[in-house]
């Protein structure tokens, strides 16, 4: 069975000094949140977890953003705040992974070579 071929649904905030990355449920939710500001963040976003990619876009490796960079770029480290400010102002971007295949476990018996 193939094996990582989800969908991923983020919302990339190109910052004055860093680019911010949210993972969010799926664009539809966004969108509604935008519309309807009554929708709860917890029916948004898939985490309340907020990554930075030290300016290399959306498709590169995400740190989490610590307080002070959020302070420097939200002028707030509430991450509810921060949240809310890259749903407004960032781009929505869906991804699907490629389907990943090959062997599960490769120390298993005589497959591998010692």
């Amino acid at each position: 069975m193939p094996r990582g071929n989800a969908p991923q649904v983020k919302v990339h905030y190109a910052g004055k000094d860093e680019d911010f990355i949210i993972f969010v449920d799926d664009a539809q939710s966004v969108k509604k949140w935008k519309d309807d500001r009554s929708i709860p963040l917890a029916q948004v976003v898939s985490g309340f977890k907020i990554f930075v990619t030290h300016k290399h876009g959306a498709q590169n490796a995400h740190d989490s953003a610590s307080q002070a960079t959020l302070e420097n770029e939200f002028g707030t480290h509430n991450e509810d705040e921060c949240l809310t400010k890259i749903l407004e102002g960032g781009t929505v971007q869906e991804t699907e992974s490629g389907e990943r295949q090959g062997p599960k476990n490769d120390s298993m018996g005589p497959r591998s070579a010692h």
